[in-house]
């Protein structure tokens, strides 16, 4: 069990020891949940994308998305969403508030898909020759244009955003990491649009949600959860 790291952690003074005590503390539990929490949402995003229950929208193009060209090179950017998201509860220091916190991000997640379900989404066609950028052909074969609104890519990185501030100023984080954090987070939002994987509509709808749900669930978790 010890080398599950099957045990809470509190912290202390230094950043560098709490962050080790806390990748260190339920790590066996992080990793399958983490695994088992996408292996679920992708079922579900994945058949809603094939299996659209009502006529798809097209989204359109707004005067935002013709001021940004394809950037190609911001592909890694969007890719890093798996890390920066998954790092957040890499983070949590207690089983309790690991739980609760699958808990508030598995809401965002199925709000999210509870509105594909109901108003199904796509983003127009953009004329690129995707043939060109074969590093793409994976990202394209799997998540094609559809489940566009809200952007779940947008609404998961805001979400984060605000309880990645929490984890790093609970354990004591250098003032340049908390910087770090919101540049990697507004990469990733930008990116969306930079690699014409949304329109601005969807990330717009993306950071309402994340935001609303990040801000009900930290007051939630504050006011009910800590005392």
């Amino acid at each position: 069990m010890k080398m599950c790291g099957n045990r809470d952690c509190d912290d202390g003074v230094s950043f560098s020891k709490n962050a080790v005590m806390r990748l260190w503390g339920h790590w066996c539990l992080k990793a399958i949940g983490t695994m088992t929490f996408m292996a679920i949402f992708f079922s579900l995003y994945l058949y809603l994308l094939e299996n659209p229950f009502f006529l798809i929208t097209q989204m359109p193009f707004t005067v935002v998305d013709t001021k940004i060209g394809f950037q190609p090179y911001f592909l890694s950017l969007y890719l890093s969403l798996w890390v920066y998201v998954s790092l957040v509860p890499a983070l949590m220091k207690t089983k309790k508030e690991l739980l609760y916190y699958g808990a508030y991000i598995g809401s965002v997640c199925a709000a999210g898909i509870l509105i594909y379900l109901v108003f199904p989404t796509s983003i127009p066609q953009n004329g690129i020759n995707w043939s060109h950028y074969p590093e793409f052909s994976m990202l394209k074969t799997i998540d094609t244009a559809g489940n566009a609104f809200p952007s779940l890519h947008v609404a998961t990185a805001f979400f984060s955003l605000f309880w990645f501030d929490r984890e790093l100023k609970h354990m004591h984080a250098h003032p340049s990491l908390l910087w770090l954090n919101g540049l990697w987070c507004l990469g990733i939002i930008y990116s969306t649009m930079a690699i014409k994987q949304h329109v601005f509509l969807d990330v717009v709808g993306g950071l309402i949600l994340g935001g609303v749900f990040a801000l009900l669930t930290l007051r939630y978790h504050r006011v009910k959860v800590l005392h």
